[in-house]
């Protein structure tokens, strides 16, 4: 097991990391407690996703937990974007008439800092940017809030795995009063397991369903497995549960993307650890409710 050759002063952050999973913190749900209701790319139904002002959004409301995605641009600055292209979220066609299709790997950091990325979404967010990663941790801390960092797309930018645990080192995420505070998620069970085997100490989640005849394959590099709602069973559920994970507790399960009340208390009902909602408001006061 990876955690066992972890340095001393790491393995000892190990108990902040493991305190976020376990039943008497705020991310540990079933018959535990409610799961914990995590902003999507921010609050992003109220502010354009992953930008800044979806962070503050996100904390005006009283959330502590966001989630964003993670790609690279041609001259290799991580940025925080949803999509491969620029085309949906900013203003680049516009800008660029003659670059389609706009993908992010294409733009330097310093073209893309030049592109409007809230006025697609409201004219009161014109102006808005999309911001590097180091610029969003640097907001997430300022905010006092928790980061469910996705790594998107990794086959296409080679090494990003390595290059952003070295951006939330630098910036003072890996060390033991922050790993509490960050879980590094993909859908790609590679790139998964590549953090896993750079930094044992950072919790990690695989994004999908694996069947549970699969799940046992998953138990030596990731945490948490994060699957659609609409593929959820509370057996499903209870399976993920029974399984311990690299740190030695059992996995847990985070479901994306629950945006009405309805659907939150039944995905509760299950046992889930944590919702993943556009909509953290209204998931909270669905939850509140019962």
């Amino acid at each position: 097991m990876y955690a066992r050759v972890v340095a001393a002063p790491v393995a000892a952050a190990l108990g902040t990391v493991i305190a976020l999973l376990s039943p008497t913190s705020d991310a540990r749900a079933g018959e535990h407690g409610m799961p914990v209701v995590i902003a999507h790319r921010g609050a992003s139904t109220y502010a354009p996703e992953n930008t800044l002002a979806a962070v503050d959004k996100a904390a005006e409301l009283g959330f502590s937990w966001v989630e964003n995605d993670v790609q690279r641009t041609k001259d290799g600055e991580l940025v925080v974007l949803h999509d491969d292209t620029l085309r949906r979220t900013t203003d680049v066609e516009e800008v660029f008439p003659d670059r389609a299709p706009w993908k992010v790997r294409d733009f330097t950091a310093a073209e893309i800092a030049r592109l409007d990325a809230g006025s697609w979404f409201s004219p009161a967010y014109a102006g808005a940017r999309v911001p590097t990663l180091k610029e969003y941790m640097r907001r997430i801390e300022h905010n006092h809030e928790k980061l469910l960092l996705e790594i998107k797309n990794p086959e296409l930018y080679p090494g990003i795995e390595q290059q952003t645990l070295k951006l939330l080192d630098n910036e003072g995420w890996l060390d033991g009063g922050h790993l509490g505070r960050l879980i590094v998620q993909s859908f790609s069970a590679d790139s998964v397991r590549t953090v896993h085997e750079l930094k044992p100490a950072v919790i990690t989640g695989y994004l999908g369903t694996p069947t549970v005849a699969e799940l046992h394959r998953f138990t030596r590099f990731t945490d948490l497995i994060n699957p659609s709602y609409g593929s959820l069973s509370q057996g499903y559920v209870a399976s993920v549960h029974a399984l311990a994970g690299p740190h030695g507790r059992s996995l847990e399960l985070l479901a994306w993307t629950v945006d009405d009340a309805a659907t939150a208390r039944e995905v509760a009902g299950y046992g889930v650890d944590g919702i993943i909602t556009n909509k953290p408001d209204v998931v909270r006061a669905a939850l509140g409710s019962d």
